[in-house]
């Protein structure tokens, strides 16, 4: 499993401006190049925290939190930077945030690749995302204005190619380069690659890209982006750190608080937008049905797209204790998948079915989803990435079915002069929903493994005192260790920190035998297994909201609006 990213046409700007019909620029295919790097840095960097995660954390230590705050840090803050991305660069010229942007990018992959601490690698990841929000709308923007019409096709084709390698690539890489130690860098390398690329993009832009920025840019609405990003802050950090923590009255008072943040700013910029002001949303979007339901939807997807992967993150290497690269090379079907799917959208569909190829590809999803689970429980113990092929293909064939006509056709349903602000917020929510997607399914997820192994103890305990009597054990013995050994499972398993070990795990000596380590084994397996079978009931919930939000947005979508990549 892994994140996506959808390149589209437009940028956040308040308004999207045709492209002067002049001649074509001078090095424009080489500036593509330039503008091509930067997606590839973005998108491997979404993608390699998700497979790298179990192994940065135990290196550098804390609880497993710490492995969803390596990706929800990045695409909360690339959802708040995006914001104003685009806007930043109508003002001060999109050939300077891009340089910004990507300078800024590949120090902070420095900084993420020389962490000597977790929060370090949290907050380095925080400003990955940042300098990306900067740097990526302004190459879609000078796109735009460095290609003809007749080229300018040609030119946003090259990104669906460049980003399905890149999916398919990434998590392969990311296992890869973690296995294989470089230099005795590990985990690190993941971030190191991204200086190359960096170099020729930060080198490039300053020899091949043209200045561009708006004759009338607008104003920057900083009270829009402090409310909207504290908003989001105080929904998502209770979210990931309240199970840890035990769920204490603040962390509900957070919750409320960001509820009230959203509304603060709903207000504040319908207040901006009466007084003539440039507003980060424009208002009016939140009274079309098809705005207001492509935000829902896009949050939900993507909250199951990229909590699903997350979870299934866990359940392969913790679980399964399978190595990043075997991991990474599991999910290959899924990448491949969602190239094939693209291919068949592009191939003419899109623009045939419209909204009927979103819900198509919500319901092989929703099958997809269902196959993964039942194959996860029915091949137990047993199971290897091979059984899971069928399932991950569905999986990644519906997420580009469903991904390719998204943003053309929620933009089919607003005016002309909303849709660079429109196209803006939908990208923010597809970052957000990512992040809370990361948040919640985590979450549930480790609520619910202490319980599974539990259960898993007592349906088996049988077996186990059979195992104990061969052993020597007498019988009036042998309950205290079972029941020993379930608090000492269910205990570890509770543990916010994997490194810790609990007081019921302490001066236990039947754990020494090696046939009840086994089944200690088999039973925190089997607890990963059904954990992550109800996680994905979850998802499924969220996917079958998803496709029920569907039937809001308009039938058919604007395909001049939005490239899928």
């Amino acid at each position: 499993m892994f994140a996506t990213r959808t390149v589209f046409v437009t940028t956040n700007s308040v308004q999207t401006e045709a492209a002067p019909e002049t001649a074509p620029y001078r090095y424009r295919w080489v500036a593509l190049f330039v503008i091509l790097a930067v997606e590839v840095m973005d998108l491997l960097d979404a993608l390699v925290t998700t497979i790298a995660g179990p192994v940065i954390r135990e290196e550098l230590g804390g609880s497993y939190s710490l492995i969803q705050w390596l990706g929800a840090a990045y695409t909360l803050s690339m959802a708040i930077g995006l914001l104003t991305g685009g806007r930043l660069g109508d003002i001060y010229g999109r050939r300077r945030m891009f340089l910004i942007g990507a300078a800024g990018f590949t120090a902070a992959s420095l900084a993420c690749a020389l962490a000597p601490s977790a929060g370090f690698l949290v907050g380095a990841r925080a400003v990955q995302g940042l300098f990306g929000a900067l740097m990526l709308p302004q190459g879609l923007g000078m796109l735009r204005e460095m290609f003809g019409p007749a080229e300018r096709a040609k030119a946003f084709g090259a990104f669906g190619p460049v980003m399905g390698l890149s999916s398919v690539g990434g998590p392969i890489l990311a296992g890869w380069l973690v296995d294989a130690d470089y230099f005795g860098a590990g985990w690190r390398m993941i971030f190191f690659i991204n200086l190359p690329l960096g170099v020729f993009a930060v080198l490039g832009a300053i020899k091949y890209l043209p200045e561009s920025r708006l004759d009338r840019a607008p104003r920057l609405d900083w009270l829009g982006v402090l409310f909207a990003a504290g908003g989001a802050f105080l929904l998502l950090f209770p979210l990931v750190q309240g199970r840890e923590l035990g769920w204490p009255v603040w962390t509900f008072v957070m919750l409320a608080v960001g509820v009230i943040s959203f509304g603060l700013f709903a207000v504040y910029e319908a207040g901006r937008d009466k007084r003539g002001l440039d507003p980060l949303v424009t208002p009016s979007l939140f009274r079309k049905r098809a705005f207001t339901g492509g935000l829902a939807l896009g949050l939900m997807f993507f909250a199951s797209l990229i909590g699903t992967g997350l979870v299934f993150t866990f359940y392969l290497q913790i679980g399964l204790g399978y190595s990043p690269l075997k991991a990474g090379l599991t999910t290959l079907p899924q990448a491949l998948g969602m190239v094939a799917g693209f291919i068949v959208a592009g191939a003419g569909l899109a623009e045939k079915l419209g909204r009927k190829l979103l819900q198509l590809g919500t319901v092989v999803m929703l099958a997809g989803t269902v196959v993964l689970a039942g194959t996860v429980h029915l091949a137990g113990a047993d199971i290897t990435p091979w059984h899971m092929i069928p399932a991950l293909l569905l999986l990644g064939i519906g997420m580009g079915l469903a991904m390719a006509p998204f943003f053309g056709i929620v933009l089919a349903g607003v005016d002309d002069e909303e849709s660079g602000s429109a196209s803006g917020a939908i990208t923010s929510v597809q970052q957000l929903g990512g992040a809370f997607g990361i948040a919640v399914l985590g979450t549930i997820f480790f609520a619910l493994l202490p319980g599974q192994v539990g259960q898993h103890v007592d349906d088996a305990a049988g077996a186990l005192r059979t195992t104990l009597t061969t052993a020597g054990v007498p019988s009036d013995a042998q309950p205290a260790i079972v029941a020993g050994l379930r608090d000492c499972l269910t205990d570890r398993v509770a543990e916010t920190n994997p490194d810790v070990v609990p007081p019921s795990c302490r001066d236990d000596g039947s754990a020494a035998d090696p046939s009840v380590a086994a089944f200690a084994a088999e039973q925190v397996r089997a607890g990963f297994e059904d954990t992550t079978v109800r996680t994905a009931g979850v998802a499924l919930l969220l996917l079958i909201a998803a496709f029920g939000l569907s039937f809001l947005l308009p039938r058919q979508g604007k395909p001049e609006d939005a490239h899928a990549g």
